[in-house]
């Protein structure tokens, strides 16, 4: 059998610490530390750096716990009476999204896959980028969703686009901006802005606009993901939100808020999946992938007149 500390290993690095790492292989927090600290010995370099946050993977521990992963899962299926059975789009998929106010591109995705292949059930997650990224490494989820602008920094996935974002900012519908019929960047200075995280290109977009000015951006940008929040914030308030274009259309929307679509402020931001390079994607990870793109609605449709996402589908072919 396999080297139990194999496992703690790989608990510590999904659940991103010690204490919950523990919690999931029921075992004492003060066994798991010991346990790792025994394989880095072992091993001779840090597999995690430690912070008071939690752990996180390092460089060569992202390598070694992903190989980890893949022994126990290769372990767990030898011994599975289910897993030799010859439907092969059984079990559980896992996904991972972030920033996690992104969790509605998968949605139809997830209902389609599931009408054709009932037996497989789902694990859907959003977290903070770099969360999803070391939850990917380790094997925790098997496909991971964002902005394409930001897995585009890890060479150790393989990335596929499946869409694009197109979005514009938006306020409560009588805000003073929603009755200018051409507002400008000097007019949205005048108000804070609520801004997704790790949310390239609106970031650096939504900081232009006040750094141009001679505004700090810091005292006027508000970070939160979860859309419900935004959206009661922008009715109560005179900040100015971010909404993608397939809400606009939705029942309620127009009732409440007035998207500056005239503006045309941010490109069209690239949508991908990624899944692990060095660990072949199983059957219904592939399937999902196909219905994923399939799924995209005609709002979310890749432009071929968008220079930005032309060069994204470059660098992911």
């Amino acid at each position: 059998m396999l080297d139990p500390r194999l496992k703690y290993l790989v608990a510590v690095a999904r659940a991103g610490s010690f204490t919950a790492g523990a919690a999931a292989v029921g075992i004492t927090q003060s066994a798991v530390t010991k346990s790792v600290a025994d394989l880095e010995r072992e091993v001779g370099y840090a597999i995690f750096e430690r912070t008071t946050r939690g752990v996180v993977l390092t460089e060569r521990g992202s390598y070694f716990a992903e190989r980890a992963a893949m022994l126990l899962e290769a372990t767990r299926d030898l011994f599975d009476p289910d897993a030799r059975r010859p439907n092969l789009y059984s079990g559980v998929l896992r996904v991972g999204v972030a920033p996690a106010s992104l969790e509605w591109t998968v949605v139809e995705a997830i209902v389609r896959l599931r009408k054709q292949h009932p037996a497989i059930k789902f694990e859907l997650t959003g977290s903070g980028f770099e969360r999803m990224i070391q939850q990917l490494r380790s094997g925790a989820i098997d496909v991971a969703i964002g902005l394409d602008a930001a897995l585009s920094d890890w060479p150790d996935v393989n990335r596929s686009i499946f869409g694009a974002l197109h979005t514009s900012p938006f306020v409560r519908k009588d805000h003073p901006l929603a009755a200018v019929a051409n507002p400008t960047l000097a007019d949205l200075a005048r108000y804070d802005f609520i801004s997704p995280s790790i949310s390239r290109p609106h970031e650096e977009v939504i900081r232009e606009v006040y750094t141009a000015r001679g505004v700090a951006w810091q005292n006027r940008v508000n970070v939160i993901d979860y859309f419900p929040a935004v959206k009661r914030l922008i009715l109560t308030s005179d900040a100015i939100g971010v909404v993608a274009a397939a809400y606009v259309s939705q029942p309620g929307f127009t009732d409440r808020f007035a998207a500056l679509s005239n503006l045309d402020l941010f490109p069209a931001a690239p949508l991908a999946s990624a899944v692990r390079a060095q660990w072949e994607p199983k059957p219904i990870v592939r399937a999902f992938l196909a219905v994923l793109r399939a799924s995209q609605p005609r709002s979310m449709a890749i432009s071929a007149g968008n220079d930005n996402v032309e060069k994204a589908l470059d660098r992911a072919r």
